[in-house]
């Protein structure tokens, strides 16, 4: 590494710092990115600028948005008394391709093992207490991942809402020990989701 000039170990180090990225791979990116044209070196560099600077939390569900509002919680169309609760984003698109859920999300926004994602999903859980709160909303499906971070977000929502009066319901654990909802196709995630586990919480 020493042979290399700053700026390129630099970058090397902060491409190795994202997730799954290892050394050798974070070489062979940054190489990729010095001896590519300068537009497109330039465009990715606006790219990730605009994630950061245009993108925030939507005040609602917590997902990332460049409106007020997401699209999903500001559409009239969607049913505003289902939630489902998803760790990331990423789940929240698996959902979305799948074309069958007509509720709207609460994104825990991390797992549970960082510290970080500790910290958001505190205050995701907090908001999501909010909502139901409002007398609303007359389910929360958990959709966390089916493994220990995700069985830990879920026990988390159902402390949090365990006094709250509204059914709370997991997805059917027909989803396989340790997979991550975001790579499982829409078959599995619809017969989960259409077959889900009431946790209590009715009155």
């Amino acid at each position: 590494m020493g042979a290399f000039p700053e700026p390129l170990r630099r970058l090397i180090d902060a491409l190795g710092q994202l997730p799954g990225v290892g050394p050798q791979t974070a070489e062979r990116l940054a190489f990729h990115l010095l001896q590519a044209d300068k537009p497109e070196a330039v465009e990715l560099a606006a790219a990730i600028n605009a994630v950061k600077e245009k993108l925030h939390p939507c005040p609602s569900c917590f997902a990332a948005t460049p409106e007020p509002c997401c699209e999903i919680c500001a559409d009239s169309a969607r049913d505003q008394g289902l939630i489902l609760v998803v760790e990331t984003e990423r789940e929240l698109a698996a959902f979305e391709r799948m074309g069958r859920f007509g509720g709207v999300y609460q994104v825990l926004g991390g797992r549970a093992s960082a510290a970080e994602g500790r910290r958001y999903a505190a205050a995701a859980i907090e908001r999501l207490k909010q909502r139901v709160s409002s007398g609303q909303v007359r389910e929360v499906i958990l959709g966390t991942n089916p493994d220990k971070h995700g069985d830990l977000a879920l026990r988390s929502v159902v402390a949090a809402l365990q006094d709250a009066g509204v059914r709370i319901t997991r997805l059917a654990r027909g989803l396989p020990q340790g997979a991550n909802i975001e790579y499982l196709g829409a078959p599995i995630l619809d017969e989960a989701l259409q077959e889900r586990r009431s946790l209590g919480g009715e009155n």
